[in-house]
């Protein structure tokens, strides 16, 4: 089996869409992935569903028509059938492979084996229960995977404000260093001009590093706003799901 991405503790998002179903989320919780995205083969089904017809594997096309049907609900109910005949194709394809493990005595492949064949059953006689948990499962996690992407392109401006801030507070610092130095060698009339320069650069300076402070705390504040907006919708989502139970 391909690798899983399991929840932290406490409820997940699988169990809260399986309810009391427990069966279902015993499988559900093997089949479906917390970033399909990474996980689902980018190969077409076609390809996947020839692939498995000669190695016997039919787990990367199952997973494919999985994610295929909660990505068009107008074609579900094909979906659904696709699912089913995939998942008896790997039924017939798994009980052959047992076969031959135990004749060679290979008793962990063979009880693996009889595990998969036990929730490929069990996927196509809920196929639809299967695609419509599926559905709402991968919708929530895109709309994560997004939010998430929002976030972290937010992150790496807010990093990279940073170190424009301390780049240019350096570079300043630099400048009006140097320009101590170079008031050193003037003389006194001359002093007393830079003086004056410098104070006016100064203060227009320290009006660039309050204007620059002011946009970041308005972007932190913006952060918070969508932050909150986001955590509202997340909650939005669940209460729509739990009326819909």
């Amino acid at each position: 089996m391909g690798e899983q991405q399991h929840e932290e503790r406490g409820q997940t998002l699988l169990e809260e869409m399986c309810g009391a179903d427990k069966p279902l989320y015993a499988v559900l919780s093997w089949y479906l992935y917390r970033n399909p995205l990474e996980a689902v083969s980018k190969k077409d089904l076609d390809i996947l569903i020839e692939e498995a017809e000669k190695s016997g594997r039919f787990r990367p096309a199952i997973d494919k028509a999985i994610f295929e049907g909660t990505q068009n609900l107008e074609e579900q109910e094909k979906h659904v059938e696709v699912l089913r005949n995939l998942t008896a194709r790997a039924v017939r394809a798994a009980e052959l492979a047992l076969d031959s493990e135990k004749e060679r005595g290979l008793d962990a492949r063979a009880s693996s084996l009889a595990s998969s064949i036990e929730d490929y059953r069990f996927m196509n006689e809920r196929a639809a229960d299967v695609m419509a948990v599926a559905s709402e499962y991968y919708k929530e996690r895109l709309l994560e995977f997004e939010a998430n992407v929002r976030r972290e392109v937010r992150q790496a401006e807010r990093k990279q404000s940073e170190r424009n801030e301390q780049v240019t507070s350096q570079r300043e610092e630099g400048e009006r260093a140097a320009a101590r130095r170079e008031r050193k060698k003037m003389g006194r009339g001359e002093r007393r001009e830079a003086r004056r320069q410098a104070k006016i650069e100064n203060a227009a300076a320290k009006d660039r590093r309050e204007a620059r402070r002011e946009k970041n705390s308005e972007a932190e504040a913006e952060e918070r706003a969508i932050e909150e907006t986001e955590q509202a919708a997340r909650e939005a989502r669940k209460e729509k799901r739990r009326q819909k139970r």
